[in-house]
């Protein structure tokens, strides 16, 4: 909501600022756009360029003989949207939904095509940027962990925030079967 160049955010911990309040932005060649999402209590960053939209969260369809990590089908504009439970597709404990739990639908490139999915997070952050040449490379433990999906691990306001690499995350095995069994509903070109 928007009054009297005061933007009200949803979320209690944001306070009602106006535009004067604000600093200058400090924008560098080197920074790139994300929307900052909360998964399992840690911050992940989403590039801006393939988030379409962000939604509430809306009753699914449940789609059978699909992985686990897959929630259901949702309705996006007359195109059916296959939803991916990020808690469950990163391998943390599954929760119950909240009222700040959000829908991020996205464009991703799987095999060369573009596809469509929702992607359920805890919460949505914000859209904000973070420099790419201050990115750190994912830790190394010593052991085999699956760490390919993630880009580099940036800071924000004393934070660690990782950043994923979506088409990766999705390129997996499962992901290739639920384009198969849902068929033109994830395909950017039925569209």
């Amino acid at each position: 909501m928007i009054e009297n160049n005061a933007v009200q955010y949803a979320d209690p911990h944001y306070q009602t600022a106006t535009a004067e309040d604000a600093p200058p932005p400090r924008y560098t060649d080197d920074d790139r756009s994300y929307v900052t999402v909360g998964i399992g209590g840690e911050v992940f960053a989403l590039d801006v360029a393939q988030v379409r939209e962000i939604l509430d969260i809306t009753p699914m369809s449940r789609i059978p003989n699909t992985p686990g990590f897959v929630r259901g089908m949702i309705d996006v504009r007359g195109a059916g949207v296959p939803v991916i439970d990020m808690r469950m597709r990163l391998g943390l404990p599954v929760s119950e939904d909240t009222l700040n739990s959000r829908i991020v639908v996205l464009e991703i490139s799987l095999d060369g095509r573009a596809l469509v999915i929702g992607a359920l997070t805890d919460r949505v952050y914000e859209v904000t940027p973070l420099d790419e040449g201050a990115l750190e490379p994912p830790p190394e433990f010593g052991v085999r962990w699956r760490s390919d999906f993630i880009r580099g691990i940036g800071r924000k306001d004393e934070r660690f925030v990782i950043i994923l690499d979506l088409d990766i995350l999705f390129e997996s095995d499962p992901l290739d079967s639920l384009a198969q069994t849902t068929g033109h509903g994830l395909d950017k070109s039925d569209e």
